[in-house]
């Protein structure tokens, strides 16, 4: 079934009456360093499945983020990949060297992105503050233009320039992505 999607865009911090504190700053932190973004609300999307009104609607394809640890639940990754690549964890398990990796479960998401199943997203990483979360990103989605990711809620889905997120975005939380090819 599909889900609904506000035709209402908007480029600046909508009105926040009603949302969450972590869907907030990120409007915020996003104005401080001057990145530009389009966005929609629309019913909660928890898979990249019930994306697909959103992709259509911002004309963007919207990524896929996997938090993953590994099996000592020692050590975190976030994963950014093209939402239509499929993912299978030994071939990445294979290329970083480790032995098993899981998704990581909903507390260490809590605990390290401020984000809940179904809202990982790249912004998330401002919440990291002591770099427990290690940043892999897909090399095939440095390829686009724009990626389309949760603002830590899954209501709402912004489109943000790539050179944005590198160059501003994750030089401001201080983490370092490793390009991975899946």
């Amino acid at each position: 079934m599909a889900i609904h999607v506000n035709t209402t865009h908007f480029t600046e911090k909508p009105d926040c009456t009603g949302r969450l504190e972590k869907e907030r700053r990120v409007y915020d932190l996003l104005d401080q360093l001057h990145i530009a973004y389009e966005g929609v609300d629309h019913d909660t999307a928890d898979t990249i499945e019930d994306c697909a009104a959103v992709e259509n609607e911002l004309g963007v394809k919207i990524c896929k983020n996997l938090f993953l640890r590994n099996r000592q639940k020692t050590t975190f990754f976030l994963l950014l990949m093209p939402g239509d690549k499929k993912f299978l964890t030994k071939d990445l398990s294979a290329q970083l060297g480790i032995s098993r990796l899981s998704f990581a479960e909903p507390e260490f998401m809590e605990q390290y992105l401020d984000i809940t199943p179904g809202s990982v997203s790249v912004l998330g990483l401002m919440n990291d503050k002591d770099w427990d979360v290690s940043l892999l990103i897909d090399e095939d989605l440095l390829k686009d233009e724009y990626i389309g990711c949760h603002p830590c809620i899954n209501s709402s889905t912004l489109k943000i320039r790539m050179n944005d997120i590198m160059n501003k975005f994750l030089k401001h939380t201080g983490h370092r992505p490793t390009l991975v090819r899946l």
